[in-house]
């Protein structure tokens, strides 16, 4: 059909690190045999109101992966699928905006999505919110250094933000709104 897609692994859970790298080495023959996957996203399970914890459905169920673990996941990820899948992209809905900062210097290269009512990792019991504004992604980004890029779905650069633009700009506003997606 020639539709591009994203490739996800959850972490924290119930994997053991041999289940992560087989995962991620399934991925990379995929994709080796397919170039089917625009991108690898790392999602850390979020547990306090996921059934499968709050009601202890399996035995050594955990509260996801600590914050060390889940910066060697991207880390991991980005060695592995290495000139295989250019683009790793972290969850700041699941890991923060701050977590997310750092996992841009540990593998990850996409922050992201603005995203609005965004309701599976809140339903879940995601502290970090439902949205997240672009002048507030790129600031984000632009705090540790590196420059914002807007991109679309396919990863194509739409434009890059060496500076940032004075003013409010209708994407910024909750009106007339449209997700849009971030690189550095």
């Amino acid at each position: 059909m020639g539709i591009k897609s994203t490739s996800t692994m959850m972490f924290g859970h119930l994997e053991t690190n041999e289940h992560r790298v087989n995962h991620l080495d399934t991925i990379r023959e995929i994709q080796k045999e397919t170039g089917g996957f625009t991108e690898f996203v790392p999602l850390n399970f979020v547990y306090s109101e996921a059934p499968m914890y709050k009601h202890q459905l399996h035995e050594g169920i955990r509260k996801g992966a600590s914050s060390n673990d889940a910066l060697l996941v991207h880390a991991i990820s980005r060695i592995m699928l290495n000139n295989v899948i250019d683009n790793i992209q972290m969850s700041w809905v699941k890991e923060g905006p701050k977590f997310s900062q750092l996992l841009l210097n540990w593998g990850a290269n996409d922050f992201g999505g603005t995203l609005v009512n965004e309701s599976i990792s809140t339903a879940a019991g995601a502290e970090f919110g439902q949205l997240l504004r672009p002048k507030e992604i790129r600031h984000l980004i632009r705090s540790i250094g590196r420059i914002p890029a807007e991109r679309d779905t396919t990863y194509k650069k739409i434009r890059e933000y060496q500076v940032e633009p004075t003013g409010s700009e209708g994407l910024d506003d909750v009106e007339g709104y449209k997700e849009v997606w971030f690189i550095f």
